[in-house]
């Protein structure tokens, strides 16, 4: 599992990068895995369907 932050690229930050402004996710290196997102919320919501939170195990005793 990797683990996923979401962030928000600026119009000025955009034009250095060549890419369009708005929410992306990334990875700890800070390489873009998906967007852009319109809103955090939408970039947030893909990080989840990427990132599933674990099962969570019962204790078998």
């Amino acid at each position: 599992m990797q683990i996923l932050s979401a962030r928000h690229v600026k119009t000025e930050e955009s034009l250095r990068l060549g890419v369009v402004s708005g929410w992306y996710s990334t990875k700890v290196s800070g390489t873009f895995v998906t967007g852009p997102h319109t809103t955090q919320e939408d970039c947030l919501s893909k990080i989840a369907e990427l990132n599933p939170a674990p099962a969570k195990k019962k204790f078998r005793g």
